[in-house]
């Protein structure tokens, strides 16, 4: 053979992979299967086979309801739309015959959930229920395409294996969890495609510019929202899930490219201790029929490893403590249309290929195993009511007297996943609280959700295992920072009328009058930042009472708190005084607040309204500050709170363009936590000279590092000392180094509750998340530190010995000065997934309050503590 013949060879060799990733066939993913020619096939629709392009989301839509019109297997409703305005469908896919009885089908189903109910069942003759979804993160794109041609074979496969399962068998085949994620991810790698495909990471197919695809509209990882439901997507998806109660529920995921395919279960150790054994037991049974159809391809594999079952607000986890079995599928990740890795090229239609295996056999699975599953899902409720009868505690009581929205979202989640929740029927002491009849609730343990309950107001400090994939404490009582107790005997009298569909409670104008002289409404409702800028952005004047004070009332006198708002009606005001009326009360009822009208300005005891203890308020300009290596989560946690509850106007900028911009269009920047390197000096400088002039800068995070770094912060560091052993097995060091990190737990802190930063709060002691081992020293100046942790902080979750004594009494915030500029530093994210609902009101202060910060009170480089 000549050289040129062989080099042709070899040539054609190196490229097939490439050619048939771009020219892949229906059979390559269907080889024996036929099909029904009156249901089009994606190529049809879709105008080129899955995997040649990334399917965008409009025709994932376009194609689910052509798939309804032709097929009578198959029904497309739609549940609701994204932030973005994307539609999230789900398709009901069973037999005609089904389709006929399908509600009937589905009430039978729910009362396998209600042990007042499900004895009479016959489980032998019931169909079971999956639910079937892809692609949380939307870029990791495979699962999303594999579930067109998921759809496709349900609803046009044909012969008497795919009729059998479908008889039994109602899928709820969500196509893709996450809509504006993956259609920006779809449009960069299809931008980006070559005709002739390169495998090398360094194309810029392969490498996403900020904030990249995995997230949604607002940045957040909607496969850590399942519990907290803070967004639509995640909303419109729980209720799906307690509208049908599935047995089984996946979640089809992709990892790094030099990965394999992972299944669950995941580490043993690591699964929450609320879920049952039989679960995983479960579990395991239908991993078999992963392995066998993956072996049937000759994929690699692996399972028990990596991942686990701990945090519920997980897909694969929720599904886990509500009667039902979640499974993760992890594919490597081809990131784009083809990739080398150390398995080989890796192609995109491969990738979707083995999604497409996992899916059909889960519903192998699911069919083969139909009586166990339902049985399982019948046993765990009536397990749970009996567990509760045995459970020392009966009830959970809870209220706050001031905050009425903090307590209505917090009772909006939790009826989300269809927990009862009661009216208190009489004041409550529980946990030692003194519950008030009028503004307390109470949760009856005796109820299906029972695990559920048990897991959101739990305080675990002790685990099985010192790793954790996620978050080791998720108690959402302290999560909102609601005072609650246990209720060890609860009496009729107790509960009052169970609570229907939470509503935001009202809001209240008292003593308003022609002759009303200000206005003053106190800032410890949630929405009070709200309300305060919508006030000024009608151009109101406002100031802030830094001291306390009592003043007549058309109820009496009353006292006024630190932080307490005051509205004047006359004297150089942007409205009259009838126009501020009209607006004062519809501020109140939009935000569910108490305004009070006052008549004169002088005051029974403390300040009057004229005092220079009165600060004028600011009207915020935000700043945001993004890109780069910027944590996208946490800057689209920030964004999302000032957007979307506050309805403050942000202005995000790339940190790499302040040096090129003019700052004092804005009074205040937000620097989230991750890193800073792309700000230049002239950048700094420019920012530095920013402050000077006035600006606040809250830095959070990471971000406190790079400020300090760059002397325009000024805090000091402190660490754990963890010994080192003399001698330890290789195996254990990804352990061992694992067990130093805190990964997400809760600890109390105390606050300074005359501080400008703490308006708005009765409670000194608040319960703050914390994630990352960074812990501060307290300042030198003694009014600097107005939220440190206590000596004792551990309050749910996990820490090492050495990182909790660390811990012990540091900083959680420190302000310092810049000339007439703050620099507040947030040790941790006070907006936490957007859920922490309970130390918001921390960061808003700092936006609203921090220009008001005593010169005196901040730390500089003079006051800094010297060791």
């Amino acid at each position: 053979m000549n050289v040129k013949k062989l080099y042709f060879i070899l040539y054609t060799l190196y490229f097939i992979p490439i050619t048939v990733s771009a020219q892949v066939e229906l059979s390559y993913y269907f080889p024996n299967e036929t099909f029904n020619a009156e249901i089009p096939t994606p190529e049809e629709v879709l105008g080129h086979q899955v995997g040649e392009w990334h399917v965008s989301h409009d025709k994932i839509v376009m194609y689910a309801y052509e798939l309804a019109r032709t097929s009578d297997r198959v029904e497309v409703e739609e549940f609701g739309r994204t932030h973005e305005g994307r539609r999230l469908l789900l398709l009901k896919i069973t037999t005609p015959e089904n389709h006929k009885n399908l509600e009937n089908i589905r009430q039978e189903h729910v009362k396998l959930t209600d042990p007042a109910q499900s004895g009479s069942l016959n489980t032998a003759e019931m169909p079971i229920i999956t639910y079937q979804g892809f692609s949380i993160h939307g870029n990791e794109a495979s699962g999303a395409n594999a579930g067109v041609l998921y759809a496709y074979y349900l609803a046009a496969a044909q012969g008497k294996a795919v009729e059998d399962m479908l008889s039994k068998t109602v899928v709820l085949l969500d196509p893709c969890y996450n809509p504006d994620g993956l259609n920006r991810f779809a449009s960069w790698v299809n931008v980006h495609k070559n005709k002739h495909m390169t495998d090398d990471s360094n194309d810029r197919e392969y490498n996403e510019t900020w904030p990249r695809g995995r997230t949604n509209h607002y940045w957040f990882d909607l496969n850590r929202d399942w519990l907290p439901t803070v967004h639509p997507e995640s909303q419109g998806r729980v209720k799906n899930f307690h509208h049908w109660k599935p047995n089984i529920l996946t979640d089809h995921h992709e990892m790094g490219t030099n990965a394999t395919f992972f299944f669950q279960p995941g580490i043993p150790s690591r699964t929450h201790p609320w879920t049952p054994q039989m679960n995983q037991d479960l579990t395991e049974k239908i991993g078999n029929y992963h392995a066998a159809a993956l072996d049937k391809i000759g994929s690699l594999y692996y399972t028990k490893e990596s991942f686990d079952d701990f945090y519920y607000g997980k897909g694969s986890t929720y599904p886990d403590v509500n009667g039902a079995v979640g499974i993760l599928f992890e594919q490597a990740s081809s990131r784009g249309h083809l990739q080398a890795s150390i398995n080989g090229q890796l192609t995109f239609p491969f990738t979707i290929k083995n999604q497409l295996t996992a899916a059909r056999s889960t519903l192998q699975a699911a069919y083969e195993m139909r009586k166990e599953m339902l049985d399982y899902q019948r046993d765990f409720y009536t397990g749970a009511i009996k567990m509760a009868k045995a459970d020392r505690v009966k009830a959970i009581a809870f209220g706050h007297e001031t905050d009425g929205a903090r307590v209505h979202h917090f009772i909006e989640m939790l009826q989300r996943h269809q927990v009862k929740i009661y009216k208190a029927g009489q004041n409550i002491n529980a946990g030692g609280h003194n519950f008030k009849k009028e503004t307390a609730y109470v949760i009856p343990l005796e109820q299906p959700q029972y695990r559920l309950l048990k897991a959101v107001f739990e305080k675990r400090t002790e685990f099985q295992d010192s790793l954790f994939y996620d978050v080791s404490a998720f108690n959402l009582a302290m999560a909102y920072n609601l005072p609650y107790g246990e209720v060890t005997s609860l009496s009729k009298n107790m509960l009052g009328d169970e609570l229907p569909t939470s509503t935001m409670p009202d809001g209240n104008i008292v003593g308003q009058s022609e002759d009303t002289y200000a206005y003053l409404f106190e800032w410890d409702g949630y929405y009070a930042p709200r309300a305060a800028y919508q006030l000024m952005a009608h151009g109101l004047q406002l100031k802030v009472a830094s001291e306390p004070f009592t003043i007549p009332t058309s109820e009496g006198i009353r006292s006024f708190d630190y932080g307490t708002v005051m509205v004047r009606t006359g004297n150089n005001q942007a409205l009259d005084k009838a126009t501020i009326s009209k607006l004062i009360n519809k501020v109140a009822t939009e935000n569910g607040i108490t305004i009070y009208a006052v008549n004169t300005g002088l005051t029974g005891t403390g300040i009057d309204l004229g005092s220079r203890n009165f600060n004028p308020m600011k009207k915020p300009k935000v700043l945001l500050l993004i890109g780069g290596s910027v944590s996208s989560y946490d800057a689209g946690e920030t964004w999302h709170l000032l957007d979307t509850r506050y309805h403050i106007p942000v202005t995000k900028v790339e940190a790499s363009s302040l040096s090129r911009m003019d700052l004092h269009d804005y009074n205040v920047i937000i620097m989230s936590g991750g890193g800073y390197g792309d700000i230049s000096n002239s950048g700094v400088d420019n920012l530095r000279d920013w402050l000077r002039s006035g600006g606040v800068l809250i830095a959070s995070r990471s971000a406190v590092n790079w400020a300090n770094s760059k002397k325009l912060a000024y805090v000091s560091t402190t660490g754990a000392n963890h010994p080192k052993p003399d001698k330890r097995p290789y195996t254990k060091a990804d352990e061992d180094g694992g067990a130093k990190v805190i990964g997400g737990a809760i600890f109390e802190t105390e606050l300074d509750l005359t501080h400008p930063l703490a308006y708005g709060f009765s409670q000194a002691k608040i319960p703050v998340f914390r994630r990352g081992t960074s812990f501060y020293k307290t300042s030198g100046n003694p009014y600097a530190t107005p939220l440190r942790y206590t000596n004792s902080p551990l309050l749910s979750g996990y820490i090492s010995a050495p990182n909790e004594k660390a811990l012990r009494n540091t900083a959680s915030v420190v302000v310092c000065g810049q000339g007439g500029g703050r620099v507040i530093c947030m040790v941790d994210n006070m907006n936490f997934r957007g859920f922490w609902y309970g130390t918001n009101k921390i960061f808003m202060n700092a936006v609203f309050f921090g220009h008001t910060i005593n010169y005196g009170t901040v730390e500089t480089s003079s006051s800094m503590k010297k060791e």
